[in-house]
């Protein structure tokens, strides 16, 4: 059963999904309140580059399936289901900047007319779900609504790949209703047995966190093992080949370089370290990875 989706946000995100889920045949709407990121799209322009995307745009443009707005009110009051895909930039101390997630959640507050799963497609630290939750009653007074958190994986210059051909998909809820609206919503992901991990809130928020902290560590590790190998006449790409010929370990992630870098690791390492403060448990191992990653960029 097709649903009526709104994705609000069309940066890297939000584009990739409002034009992926329109092509397993929802009917997306791409809501920004950036007027020439709206008209480009519109046009069948992608605002962000990643391999493939303007095919997709196109297609699904010209089939109905998928519009843009900037219209927020009327995009949330006709969505069954609105994807919050908006950013969340580091604050000082590391924690991420939810500001942009509570003026959705204003915006969905007075336009909840009717039973609506709100689906947290953006990086947000544990426990955020849960405060949507308590945001949302109290705008709404108790209003119908369910949250689930649905943490995206996708690798810059493959996202649209990743998209459509997920390692898994994992969805957080607490309510059976928005259960049954997210299966059809990855109905076309079922029909090719991707595997799909159903668990509370709390736990799929830490699996993005915790999925992107063991990556930026693998390169943390390689580029150790790189000024290592430098030093004693060693050749590390021999060493990285070899480390990753062990199926335990892997080959991905084992190329030695100038650090980790891009949108996610150095935020996501950060919100990490954070969360651990503010629950009071020692995260020694990832503040290291963040320690040796700006020597290793200085090097």
């Amino acid at each position: 059963m097709a649903r009526k989706i709104t994705v609000v946000g069309t940066g890297y995100v939000g584009l990739v999904s409002a034009v992926g889920l329109a092509d397993f045949g929802n009917t997306v709407t791409g809501l920004d309140i950036d007027t020439r990121k709206i008209e480009k799209l519109r046009r069948g322009e992608s605002v962000i580059y990643e391999p493939g995307i303007e095919e997709y745009l196109k297609r699904n443009l010209k089939s109905g399936r998928l519009s843009f707005t900037a219209d927020a009110d009327r995009a949330i009051r006709e969505a069954e289901i609105i994807f919050i895909a908006v950013g969340t930039p580091p604050k000082q101390d590391g924690d991420a900047d939810l500001g942009a997630i509570r003026a959705v959640l204003e915006t969905v507050a007075r336009n909840l007319d009717g039973f609506k799963v709100i689906v947290t497609k953006s990086t947000v630290p544990v426990g955020t779900n849960r405060w949507i939750k308590s945001e949302l009653t109290a705008l709404t007074g108790g209003g119908n609504f369910a949250v689930v958190s649905n943490p995206e994986f996708l690798r810059e210059g493959r996202a649209v790949y990743d998209f459509f051909h997920p390692d898994r998909v994992v969805i957080g809820y607490d309510d059976e209703r928005a259960r049954n609206v997210m299966e059809d919503v990855y109905r076309a992901l079922y029909l090719i047995q991707t595997p799909f991990v159903w668990c509370d809130l709390e736990t799929a928020e830490l699996v993005k966190y915790a999925s992107n902290a063991f990556l930026a560590m693998k390169i943390t590790f390689i580029n150790q093992m790189a000024n290592l190998a430098e030093a004693v006449g060693a050749d590390i790409h021999i060493v990285s080949k070899t480390i990753g010929m062990d199926g335990r370990i892997g080959p991905k992630f084992l190329h030695p370089g100038p650090g980790y870098g891009g949108s996610c690791f150095p935020k996501d390492t950060r919100a990490l370290a954070a969360t651990g403060d503010k629950f009071g448990v020692e995260m020694s191992l990832i503040r290291e990875v963040i320690r040796s990653n700006e020597f290793q960029k200085r090097r």
